[in-house]
């Protein structure tokens, strides 16, 4: 699939990875788009300038632009930080090219020089390994031991960049982050006004490097359309940064945009003044909208005929959705990694737990096994959007064949499947014809805790090549689990996650607080479930993260069923996703959360995972009801 099809005719399609995503490996929507449009013989590339705008920027060539923008600058407008990078610039630009080889792979002797503690300087960001330390006085040992040194120098590296990324933070653009760019401009911000004014801006040094590799890209690829994924908020700022130099250079290029963040939160877009740097804006599954839009551009389509997408007439955004059935899952072809720089990204090592290192570090194939949800019916979640909604499968035999394309293609064989929550007979079946194939590859992805999933299953998975696994526990609260219809309860998961654990998978809950009608009560019982989990070995990892509701969830279309009143949205015609409630509860969850994430990142690396769960609190909680061999009992009863 990696080839460009020989009779490419039509328009020139570049799909972008605009900043911010993963650093680690490529964001997956344009390899399948890109590998889509070359089975169907339209001529289609891709490049992945979130990652080149950060190799430019941290190098030792950007770093002695940074420095040059900052001495632009009074000194009496610089932080300490920026002060210090400056006083050790020649330390900085030294090392740069060199740490970043390195987490790209390429010099992995220089981890020696790394581990040392005397090659890199060490700015704020190494404070963190103070709170460590083992018998002999090192930081780090507790965790690497005596070898461990490529690890050891990983984790120093990452810690380095994060240093730079402050500087680049504070001197720069207060808004800049390795993920997160610009976040808040585009999260559900139902005025377009802050977006507006960023861009009105005159560009910045990150903005000028983002806009000199737009421009190699459209010199080097010469395209009619280009296509801006943006699957978070933190990638609209830096889409749209791109797209303004697309429409600057080359006005006659179409410009689309698509993603993630545009299928959940533009689904009532209204503002006009988007369409000053895009032409269109697509929603969902990008294959069947797309085609559409390529034979409207040669004029084998009218404008009435377009699927999913958003145009300006006359000063006012239109919305035009021609019924045509989608792209069947199974047909839509094998993803394709050609034209990025799959040997560029960066292995990060920010978290020294084993699983939850796997979402910054190594390069992943990622592919899905299905498209939408097979349950689809979590009171949380936006089970009304096609992504979840509209479930389809594909063979095992299809499954496999799309790996072993991706292997011929990539050279490499670890795979993240990026499911909702991948199917349970699915996985048996590609595991089955994996083993069959005698393809020995690693994988690892989300899937729901249920009882289908039992010792045997697990053992079956591991042997294909599962390494980890990640699902959703949310609340760890029976009463709330069912007021979310998850379909699981708190020893059902115990008993799923330990048959993984067993099989030698490593697990990782995602966890939620501030549901409604959630107590004080309810938030210390839930983290008493979790330490007992960790404490019986079921899970190795996880994280805490903030119910919000969002409008096209159970909770945000029927609030009244859980309790809750919703907040007015604020008027304006760009984002609405989450949408602000009020809990009669009156629980404080910001106090709660403090402690909950305090204690799960202390668990996460077998510290006080016996300490009674209120001791982690600021504020008074009450004990926690849950007996103390909850799940210990829970792993003695049968499954189910």
């Amino acid at each position: 699939m990696s080839a460009q099809p020989e009779s490419a005719a039509g328009p020139r399609v570049l799909s972008l990875i605009p900043p911010m995503t993963q650093l680690n490996t490529p964001y997956p929507s344009t390899a399948y788009l890109t590998g889509f449009l070359r089975g169907r013989g339209i001529a289609a590339a891709q490049d992945d300038l979130a990652l080149k705008l950060v190799l430019r920027l941290l190098s030792g060539a950007g770093l002695r632009r940074l420095r040059a923008a900052i001495e632009a600058v009074p000194p009496k407008k610089r932080t300490p930080r920026v002060q210090a990078f400056l006083e050790r610039f020649d330390d900085y630009a030294g090392t740069a090219d060199r740490t970043l080889a390195f987490l790209q792979g390429c010099d992995p002797t220089l981890a020696h020089r790394i581990a040392s503690r005397g090659f890199l300087p060490e700015g704020p960001r190494f404070q963190a390994l103070e709170v460590y330390g083992d018998e002999e006085g090192d930081p780090l040992g507790w965790a690497f031991g005596a070898l461990g040194l490529q690890d050891r120098a990983k984790h120093l590296a990452t810690l380095y960049l994060d240093d730079l990324a402050d500087v680049l933070r504070e001197a720069i653009d207060p808004r800049f982050e390795f993920v997160r760019y610009a976040e808040s401009l585009a999260a559900a911000q139902a005025s377009f006004d802050g977006l507006a004014d960023a861009l009105a801006t005159p560009p910045n040094l990150i903005d000028d490097t983002l806009r000199e590799l737009t421009l190699e890209a459209l010199e080097k690829h010469q395209p009619d359309v280009v296509l801006l994924s943006v699957p978070f908020p933190g990638s609209v700022y830096g889409a749209l940064r791109i797209a303004q130099v697309v429409k600057a250079a080359r006005p006659g290029v179409a410009v689309v945009l698509g993603g993630g963040f545009v299928n959940t939160e533009l689904r009532e877009l209204k503002e006009p003044r988007l369409f000053d740097h895009v032409d269109f804006v697509t929603l969902d599954a990008g294959e069947r909208p797309l085609l559409a839009l390529l034979e409207h551009l040669q004029g084998k389509r009218s404008r009435q005929r377009l699927v999913r997408t958003y145009v300006r007439d006359d000063g006012a955004v239109r919305y035009v959705n021609f019924p045509e059935p989608d792209v069947p899952f199974a047909e839509v072809g094998t993803p394709t990694w050609d034209g990025l720089p799959v040997r560029d990204y960066l292995s990060l090592l920010d978290m020294l737990n084993p699983m939850h290192r796997l979402w910054s570090d190594g390069r992943w194939n990622k592919l899905t096994v299905a498209h939408g949800c097979y349950w689809k019916k979590c009171s949380f979640c936006d089970v009304s959007l096609d992504y979840i909604a509209r479930y389809e499968g594909a063979e095992a035999t299809v499954l496999a064949d799309r790996i072993e394309a991706i292997v011929n293609e990539t050279g490499q064989t670890g795979f993240h499947f990026v499911d909702e929550a991948a199917p349970p007979k699915a996985l048996k079946a590609l595991a089955t014809e994996l083993l069959r194939r005698d393809l020995r590859i690693s994988w690892w992805g989300n899937v729901r805790f249920e009882k289908t999933f039992t010792p045997e299953l697990a053992e079956l998975l591991a042997e294909s090549g599962c390494i980890a696994i990640s699902g959703g526990l949310e609340v760890a609260s029976d009463r709330l689990l069912k007021l979310m219809n998850k379909g699981v309860s708190v020893a059902q998961v115990a008993r799923v996650t330990r048959a993984f654990a067993d099989a030698g998978v490593m697990v990782h809950a995602y966890l939620m607080y501030g549901f409604p009608t959630q107590t004080t009560q309810d938030t210390v019982d839930a983290l008493e479930y979790v330490r007992q989990l960790f404490e019986n070995g079921c899970i190795h990892s996880g994280f805490f993260h903030r119910f919000a509701c969002t409008v096209h969830s159970p909770v945000g279309r029927n609030p009244d069923a859980f309790g809750i009143k919703l907040k007015p949205v604020p008027e304006g015609g760009f984002a609405r996703n989450d949408v602000g409630f009020i809990d009669p509860t009156g629980t404080d969850h910001d106090a709660l959360g403090r402690a909950l994430k305090k204690a799960i990142y202390n668990f996460m690396h077998g510290n006080l995972v016996e300490a009674d769960v209120r001791s982690w609190f600021d504020v008074r909680v009450p004990k926690p009801t849950v007996p103390k061999q909850f799940i210990r009992r829970a792993l003695e009863q049968p499954g189910g």
